[in-house]
């Protein structure tokens, strides 16, 4: 079964001649699903189209040449050029340059699971030549299209379990998903780190990424996390950085527009996938025998709101807010100055605004996010 995607509808807007789209994500968020599906629905019969992959020699051969020539032959007479994985072919950047101003009548559409190396190469080649699409895990707005609401909310706790990787949100069965996630982290998760940046092994990302699934909703330090693990501050930022770029985490800062008055210093982690994170720790345990639902719970929260953001172009920067003196709000998001602030609770008889921060920015609107009322803000 296919789950629509948002961004099937979000390539076809912005393919255009002259612009290169790079479609960019994690492994196994279905990125060649999307560009088969665009190709089954608007590429079907005209115009004519060239799909490769990147970790083809031959494809590398051509789209790496750097010879306006080769590069013509290659394409021939089709008027779409559709790369995937484009991260292994080399310069390919500078060869994209090369078509899109030599070939005046492509379109090119490109994807990779490692932005950070993509975004190198393509870059400063590219610069204004180009639209970026991020794939996140499935949004519950895409899962809405084959699941109705009471449908979404009787699988709640398998999403804050397993998350929603496509094939995971598909599977029926728990083991399944376990050996799924298990694989994935074993195979998948750190492959584009350790083939791209030569870093040995995993293990101190392992660590490090557990260290972090423990502090779901908390301010990380660098240098208690570099303590712990006998490492650098500076190598402790790199492998999150690192881990960012792969998606596998992201961070949030403290919003501030008094500094002395407001914690920011440090920032906060979340991951993109909280079955990603399940999995990091071993825990598959249900709801009922789980300490940390109210952290599982925000990290869904705030994930789902980012990917509602991401897919509807919303410009906006997202925040979380805390005092010196213990007040504190899970998310702030701000967008034209304006302030809106949610308060994420598990339990509904549990959630405040602190009056502090009505009385900071006047005129902000506050929400209390539970599970009771949370579709109406993800979907």
């Amino acid at each position: 079964m296919y789950i629509q995607q948002i961004n099937l509808h979000n390539l076809h807007t912005l393919v255009q001649l002259g612009k290169v789209i790079v479609l960019y994500g994690a492994r196994r968020l279905g990125k060649t699903t999307l560009l088969k599906q665009y190709i089954t629905k608007y590429l079907n019969g005209s115009p004519k189209y060239l799909f490769v992959t990147g970790d083809d020699i031959h494809v590398q051969e051509y789209l790496s040449s750097q010879s306006i020539e080769k590069l013509k032959e290659f394409i021939g007479n089709n008027k779409i050029l559709i790369i995937d994985e484009a991260q292994y072919i080399h310069h390919v950047g500078l060869n994209l340059k090369l078509i899109v101003d030599n070939i005046p009548d492509i379109k090119v559409i490109t994807s990779g699971s490692s932005y950070f190396d993509l975004s190198k190469q393509v870059g400063e080649p590219l610069t204004g030549r180009q639209y970026h699409i991020r794939q996140s895990p499935l949004a519950e707005k895409e899962i809405s299209t084959i699941e109705k609401p009471h449908e979404i909310k009787a699988h709640l706790e398998t999403r804050l379990i397993y998350g929603s990787y496509p094939e995971v949100v598909l599977m029926t069965d728990n083991h399944n998903r376990q050996e799924y996630l298990k694989e994935l982290i074993n195979s998948y998760l750190f492959k584009d780190i350790l083939e791209l940046e030569n870093i040995r092994n995993s293990d101190k990302l392992v660590k490090i990424l557990r260290l972090i699934a423990y502090q779901l909703g908390k301010e990380v330090s660098y240098n208690e996390l570099g303590v712990q693990l006998g490492l650098s501050k500076n190598t402790i930022e790199k492998y999150l950085d690192l881990l960012e770029k792969v998606f596998v985490v992201f961070k949030r800062t403290g919003f501030s527009r008094n500094m002395r008055k407001v914690i920011s210093k440090n920032c906060r982690y979340y991951f993109y996938d909280i079955g990603i994170r399940n999995a990091i720790i071993n825990n598959y345990k249900p709801l009922s025998l789980r300490d940390d639902v109210g952290q599982l719970w925000e990290n869904y929260i705030i994930s789902e709101r980012n990917k509602i953001h991401e897919y509807n172009h919303d410009f906006l920067s997202s925040y979380f807010w805390r005092t010196y003196d213990g007040a504190e709000i899970d998310l702030i998001e701000e967008k034209d100055e304006d302030v809106t602030a949610y308060e994420i609770k598990w339990n509904k008889k549990q959630a405040s605004i602190p009056l502090k921060l009505v009385k900071t920015y006047p005129g902000s609107l506050t929400h209390i996010i539970n599970k009771e009322n949370y579709l109406k803000f993800i979907l």
